[in-house]
């Protein structure tokens, strides 16, 4: 196989491109993607700043900088855990509520648009792939941090 058509090259050059398309529009509304799947993933009870970082795959120091962005733009709130002060929890303002909807939407729009173009068929061989590529690097990872 070519180095120039690997499954990582193709799983990168998506990947980018999305982030490309979904940056160009969150710029209109003065946010980033990155930005726009952590209010996606805050919900009305909150959340921990811990497990947005495990979802979104960032170091705490890098989120906890978007997160003061976020907070100075009046976006979100962050508040104490009441009994275990090691916990923060980030929770949506109004501003980041709007934010939220318009973040949405764009995915889902952008979403319903790529399984409208791709076949039923074609899209459970990809969710497949991509289990499987996950299960493989989460192996690999494993296997790397053991030795």
């Amino acid at each position: 196989m070519e180095l120039n058509d690997t499954v990582e090259l193709h799983i990168r050059t998506s990947s980018l491109a999305l982030s490309r398309m979904y940056n160009s529009i969150a710029a209109k509304y003065g946010i980033t993607q990155t930005i726009g799947y952590i209010l996606i993933f805050t919900t009305k009870d909150g959340v921990a700043a811990s497990k947005i970082a495990n979802l979104l795959g960032m170091k705490k120091s890098s989120l906890t900088r978007i997160l003061q962005k976020m907070e100075d733009e009046g976006c979100i709130i962050r508040k104490e855990h009441e009994t275990d002060k090691r916990i923060t929890k980030i929770f949506l303002t109004e501003k980041g509520v709007e934010r939220r909807e318009i973040a949405k939407a764009t995915v889902l729009e952008f979403n319903d648009k790529l399984v409208d173009s791709i076949s039923k068929e074609d899209y459970a061989v990809f969710a497949r792939v991509s289990k499987k590529i996950e299960q493989l690097s989460d192996e690999k990872l494993k296997e790397t941090q053991n030795k």
